[in-house]
């Protein structure tokens, strides 16, 4: 039982994404940063209050930050499928100008 709840930990905490969700990661941190970074510079602009500025500026970063960087399941959507790993086949040789290497 105890073995069970921490294996199901020690998976949600490993971190796995595939490159279609870090792609997608990456897109949403752009697009977030971006957009509260303007939203803060109008804002601060308009009250003219550079601490109006700075609080927009960071509940946004933090609030990306909370949706970029834990590995939520959406980012694992198009895991990559790896080849079998060929048991007891011949070892491949590789043969680098005319001299074989292992």
């Amino acid at each position: 039982m105890a073995d069970e709840v921490v294996e199901k930990v020690r998976e949600l905490l490993e971190g796995q994404i595939d490159f279609e969700g870090q792609r997608l990661a990456e897109l949403m941190q752009y697009a977030f940063l971006t957009t509260v970074g303007a939203i803060a510079f109008i804002y601060g602009y308009v009250t003219q209050n550079v601490y109006n500025s700075a609080y927009i500026g960071l509940g946004g970063t933090a609030l990306t930050m909370l949706l970029v960087v834990p590995p939520w399941p959406f980012f694992n959507k198009h895991p990559v499928r790896w080849l079998s790993p060929h048991i007891g086949a011949s070892p491949i040789s590789i043969s680098v100008d005319g001299k074989k290497m292992s």
